[in-house]
């Protein structure tokens, strides 16, 4: 009786190549187990194809044979359970690496022999042909019976190095040219073992019109005037499989400014929109010709293929400015987007999976006969046999597990690149938009607008603006397909700002300024037809606030900040947010340009993030504060490591070196537009620190003020170092306590009352906190005291005189300034009593705790303490309205004016 086979041989007998590839040479068995107990590394290739060569056997034709091995050794080891999908596709991948490095080593041998060396014109150095692995090749992911997709490229041109008589000299490209149609031959002729790969070129610069190779000046010459959007796709993949260091890095350099766009490019979702809108026309055109082959797990609805679209999506939109989302692998760029937080990671992982199995399905239709295909057999039996592979008791089975991956896909896909433009009807549009043309345009659109609700006055007002804007050259000067854009962002504007209750006009007027500046900048007008929340939100915030509307027409960039709701309401992590922003800064070592671009993209990010909770009422005026003035402190230390790094003739590796900061960074109580105060101190005894120290300070002020394009980090103001405008911009801890006791004015001393270590020498900040202490407690005449206070007082009201009838809740008497002088009277006056007075714990906290003391009227003292948490939050309200000056009513504050002088005329006439 003979015993039936077992489950590894009967699902094995299920692929038709490996059961005859088996059966046609009874030496394979043996060395097939040998082989498949192992996964293959490019070790073990190179020891077969050695032994084979050794006995006599062709490069090809070994090379060939090593190819059946590796794929049948695939074949076993994954229908047995003992490899992955991840050994699959990088063993194949390294396998097809080793192929061409092979064969080009010896043609290129070969050739040499011929003609020479390939020598480069302007660097007088030998030069080498780079292949460049492309699609699924380039990031290590190819299927067991794909083809690959390759391009060849030079460094230079120039013309090979004769050594004698019988060798003939050739350009470098006909070299290369004849060196590439060898490697091709070599890699896919179909002989009587079969072929090493199937070779695909016409992802190569002008496809099969183009050259077959092509110098870097020629690729770099194509994508400066013919590249296309579907090649920055294509590109993305590209990996050098051989080639010099120096020249692949070269070529990186050209490959990434084409690929990669410095800002966030939401453009690329309508580019490959439209690129898979052909790949699925014409998959339909062939499935209506073909019913019978219509399930393409690639190309299909809910397919490989849209998986890729998701990763490759993200990576052209952010890769320009994150380093992170370049790595070529679709599963490596999805876990990286679900590490970032920008695609969920419960969606993510189930993208993997449902990815995983479409993949393992794709590799089972290529095992049965070694095809190159995508699509469901059309006869039962072969059906049947994928079945069986996939580990399924029928084929009815399979494609009930297929569906619900299918279907995920699909559904995130659509998610993504779904036309946002059309969420509105496009009958609506289109009437818009003959509106904007038509001979009666004011009348059609104040129509327009009656229908979706507008009031009289506010439908004529906006009427006007927007045939203002649409009629500006900046906006006639558009493509067509700009224009377009314009109108469905203008449209579904309308729409939103109809639903509002308040504001209508303010956020309609403030959204068009912004639309006018960002209008050139298809990027910008495609992320907000994109995603239509983002847009409303941008609404939100304008109606708000114009100071908002301000900052998000200078940094259009920060729109990317909306997309993301639940981290646009998180708290900062500023742990993470410092490793993060030195970690920016590392990718970029050496590159202060873009180093310093790279801080105020970072600070505004944050910023914006901040304003965002600040506008919906999720922070008071001092949590803002502390979180504004906790992102300074970051940035400033940040800005101060750097800056060091730039000095050539720093002496030691980490400097002894202090910001100090006064003023409100130092009491904490930073505003959105502050600038900072602050001073430089250190430590050191090396006769090379004072110059350093100078420069570094030097330096880090220009770090903080240049202007570039993203803008500027801080206003840096010195004013209240050693002896002022007059005084070294540095000094050294032991001068500044020399000056402080024994010349500083007194005005110097109420500023130390809000100063405070910032960054730098941690040690330096301990021995300030120390100096500062001292100075602060010292003993003091009152009389004098009192004096100089009300002087200083006077001088700065003399100084900011109030013309109108408005309460200057800054400068005018009951205001800020002087519950901030009383707290600092206070201090100076009482803190050799009670050294407590000394904690930089801000107005409030002081004010109450004198109060607590019998230092003054507790009554009095809560009066004023709420009197000041008053003032701070109408003045960051008019601070939002983008007004310089934060004047109100005086019947709006009298009662908290009044106790803030009654609390002054107690203590300082």
């Amino acid at each position: 009786m003979t015993a039936s086979p077992s489950p590894d041989a009967e699902i094995l007998q299920a692929s038709r190549f490996f059961s005859n590839w088996l059966s046609a040479d009874a030496s394979r068995k043996p060395l097939l187990q040998q082989v498949s107990e192992l996964s293959l590394r490019p070790e073990g290739f190179a020891q077969f194809l050695q032994k084979e060569i050794c006995a006599g056997v062709s490069l090809n034709k070994a090379m060939r044979r090593l190819r059946n091995l590796v794929i049948c050794s695939l074949i076993k080891r994954d229908l047995c359970g003992q490899a992955d999908m991840d050994e699959v596709v990088t063993t194949i991948s390294q396998f097809a690496d080793f192929v061409v490095q092979q064969h080009l080593q010896a043609i290129d041998a070969d050739m040499q022999a011929m003609h020479g060396i390939p020598i480069g014109e302007e660097s007088d150095t030998e030069q080498a042909l780079i292949v460049l692995g492309m699609g699924k090749l380039g990031g290590f992911e190819l299927n067991v019976s794909s083809d690959i997709d390759l391009i060849f490229c030079y460094a230079e041109d120039g013309e090979t190095r004769v050594q004698d008589a019988t060798q003939r000299s050739l350009s470098n490209h006909e070299y290369f040219s004849r060196l590439g149609k060898k490697l091709i031959a070599a890699i896919s002729e179909v002989t009587e073992d079969g072929f090493s790969f199937r070779v695909d070129m016409a992802l190569r610069p002008n496809g099969a019109s183009g050259p077959l190779v092509a110098s870097f000046n020629m690729i770099e010459e194509y994508f400066l005037i013919q590249g296309r959007e579907w090649e920055r796709y294509a590109w993305v993949k590209a990996r050098a499989m051989t080639g010099q260091p120096g020249d692949i890095a070269a070529l990186e350099k050209i490959i990434r400014p084409f690929v990669y766009r410095r800002y966030l490019d939401y453009g690329a979702i309508d580019s490959l929109r439209s690129m898979h809108a052909q790949i699925r026309a014409e998959v339909v055109r062939q499935e209506t010709k073909h019913p019978e082959r219509s399930n393409n797990v690639k190309l299909g609805r809910g397919g490989i293929r849209e998986v890729e679209f998701l990763a490759q999506v993200f990576q052209l939109i952010r890769g320009g400015r994150d380093v992170s989302l370049r790595d070529r692998s679709t599963r490596k760029t999805l876990q990286t987007l679900a590490d970032k937080g920008i695609l969920d990671a419960a969606i993510v992982e189930r993208l993997l999976n449902s990815y995983t199995f479409l993949r393992n399905l794709e590799h089972r239709l290529q095992y049965l006969d070694d095809a190159q295909t995508h699509t469901f057999p059309v006869r039962e039996e072969d059906q049947q046999r994928i079945a069986c592979m996939m580990g399924c008791t029928s084929v009815a089975a399979l494609l009930d597990q297929l569906r619900p991956h299918r279907e995920f896909i699909a559904e995130q896909f659509d998610a993504i690149f779904r036309d946002k433009a059309n969420n509105n009807s496009e009958t609506e549009q289109g009437m818009l938009a003959i509106s904007l043309s038509g001979p009666d345009s004011d009348e059609l659109i104040a129509a327009h607008l009656a229908g979706l609700g507008f009031s009289g006055s506010d439908a004529t007002s906006i009427t006007q603006r927007l045939m203002a804007t649409w009629q500006s050259p900046k906006v006639q000067a558009l493509s067509e397909a700009s224009r377009n854009k314009l109108v469905a962002l203008v449209n579904n504007a309308l729409n939103i700002i109809a639903r509002q209750s308040s504001n209508q006009l303010l956020a309609w007027n403030r959204l068009l300024d912004f639309m006018e500046t960002i209008a050139r900048r298809a990027a910008y007008l495609a992320l907000l037809t994109e995603y239509p929340h983002a847009l409303a939100r941008v609404i939100r915030m304008m109606a708000a606030s114009d100071w908002a509307a301000k900052f998000l027409s200078r940094h259009p960039i920060l729109l990317d900040e909306l997309l993301d709701e639940s981290s646009l309401h998180q708290r900062p992590d500023w742990a993470a947010f410092r490793l993060d922003l030195q970690h920016h800064l590392d990718q970029h070592q050496g590159d202060t340009e873009r180093q310093m671009e790279t801080l105020r993209e970072m600070h505004h990010a944050l910023q914006f993030r901040l304003l965002a909770q600040d506008l919906e009422g999720q922070l008071s005026v001092e949590h803002l504060a502390d979180e504004l003035s906790q992102l300074a402190d970051i940035i400033v230390a940040a800005v101060l490591q750097s800056a060091w790094e730039t000095i050539a003739s720093r002496h030691r590796r980490e400097p002894r070196f202090a910001v100090i900061a006064y003023g409100k960074q130092g009491g904490k109580e930073l505003g959105y537009a502050s600038d900072l105060d602050v001073i430089f101190l250190y430590d050191d005894e090396d006769q090379e620190a004072p110059a350093n120290y100078a420069k570094l300070a030097q330096r880090f002020i220009t770090w903080m003020t240049s202007h570039t394009p993203a803008g500027i980090l801080f206003d840096i103001d010195i004013a209240l170092r050693p002896d002022g405008a007059s005084g070294l911009l540095v000094s050294s801890v032991a001068s500044f306590a020399r000056y402080q006791e024994k010349s500083a004015w007194l005005w110097e001393h109420q500023a130390l009352t809000r100063a405070r270590f910032c960054a730098g020498d941690a040690a330096i900040g301990a021995q300030f906190e120390q100096i500062r202490e001292q100075v602060l407690r010292q003993q003091r005449d009152d009389d004098k005291l009192r004096s100089e206070v009300i002087n200083m007082r006077k001088k700065m009201r003399d100084a900011n005189i109030n013309r109108s009838e408005l309460f200057d809740l800054k400068q005018d008497a009951g205001g800020m300034i002087d519950i901030e002088f009383i707290v600092q009277y206070l201090v100076l006056k009482y803190a050799s009593q009670y050294p407590e007075l000394t904690a930089n714990k801000g107005n409030i906290a002081l004010l109450i705790r004198c109060g607590e003391l019998g230092l003054i009227d507790a009554g009095l003292a809560n009066q004023t303490a709420t009197a000041y948490r008053l003032f701070r939050k109408l003045q960051h309200s008019i601070r939002l309205q983008g007004e310089d000056r934060a004047r109100v009513e005086p019947e709006r504050v009298s009662k908290e004016a009044q106790a803030t002088k009654a609390l002054w005329d107690s203590l300082l006439t």
